[in-house]
């Protein structure tokens, strides 16, 4: 049996990306799972590849009215054990712009925070109405942007700090409470997904800009989505029973230090 027998799990943002990644690695363990996303073919299309325990509904995640249709459909299919949410968007396909601090677009900025920010908090606010009389498990996507400035992504950074925070809040507020509801965060940094094809551009210039940002990374590569997956599954699961409110990094030892190491520096 997986670690995840029997559980019933939603994921959020998940046709494609890490999201998909997610669902394939929940899957594999056990799980039984909703996937959703606001583009509807994309998660129909993973669940034929998924089989019998996958089911797809779209959901917007800055919308109430999704997510108590979204909170009906779960109490009428027996509950829900864990929540997945990892919907989100960087602002830089999806609006105008521009979002650095000095120019940023104000509706570009609330784009970005009803998407990361107030979606995560209408997730949790959904996973605790559904989880507290058993228990379960919340696991939100931050960012390293969450914790360090990002000049040219100022909405970005923003939001993901929020999740993080919102994060910490709702672990001790199901704490205080009684309720047997785990709250942890996941802080992926550098992780190959589709994502990043807009921004790697093509040809010489992509391999110029895949081996700057390795260049970068103390492990010298890309993460994967799988590797997200993974961590994630370990959040989700009775193997980290005593962990809530704190966040996993996933960034190849980028925060581990200064980026110049102490022979470089003599």
């Amino acid at each position: 049996m997986g670690h995840l027998h029997n559980k019933t799990a939603l994921i959020t943002g998940a046709g494609r990306g890490i999201g998909a990644a997610i669902a394939r690695a929940f899957i594999a363990e056990g799980a039984h799972i909703h996937l959703t996303d606001i583009d509807l073919d994309a998660v129909q299309s993973l669940v034929s590849e998924l089989g019998e325990r996958a089911s797809a509904f779209r959901l917007d995640v800055t919308s109430e009215a999704d997510w108590a249709q979204a909170e009906d459909r779960l109490w009428e299919a027996g509950g829900l054990d864990v929540l997945v949410n990892n919907a989100g968007i960087t602002g830089f396909l999806e609006t105008p712009g521009p979002h650095d601090p000095e120019q940023l677009d104000l509706a570009s900025w609330r784009t970005v925070m009803a998407v990361n920010a107030d979606g995560v908090a209408l997730g949790c606010r959904t996973a605790i109405r559904l989880m507290k009389a058993k228990g379960g498990a919340i696991v939100n996507l931050s960012s390293r942007s969450g914790v360090v400035g990002i000049p040219g992504a100022a909405a970005y950074a923003a939001s993901k700090a929020a999740v993080m925070n919102h994060t910490r809040t709702v672990a001790l507020y199901c704490a205080q409470q009684g309720y047997q509801i785990r709250c942890n965060a996941l802080l992926p940094a550098a992780i190959r997904t589709p994502l990043w094809d807009a921004m790697l551009g093509e040809g010489e210039a992509r391999d110029a800009m895949v081996a700057q940002i390795e260049a970068g990374v103390p492990m010298g590569r890309f993460g994967t989505a799988g590797e997200v997956a993974d961590a994630a599954v370990f959040l989700a699961s009775p193997q980290s029973s005593y962990i809530t409110g704190t966040g996993l990094h996933l960034d190849g030892g980028i925060l581990a230090g200064a980026e110049a190491s102490p022979k470089q520096a003599e």
